[in-house]
């Protein structure tokens, strides 16, 4: 049996793992060159995208 997550629980871990994904690269300084705000912007859209999936 196979569970279905909703879009927005889709959407949700989709841009956490890519937040978490370039955060440890940016750390390694493979993507030093990245600006922060990049970074931060992802963190905040993770955020919102987690209140959104509790809320639906």
């Amino acid at each position: 049996m196979t569970k279905r997550f909703k879009v927005t629980t889709l959407v949700f871990l989709s841009v956490a793992a890519l937040t978490l994904a370039l955060w440890i690269l940016r750390g390694l300084t493979l993507l030093g060159f990245m600006p922060g705000w990049i970074l931060w912007g992802l963190i905040i859209a993770s955020i919102l995208l987690a209140v959104l999936s509790a809320i639906r």
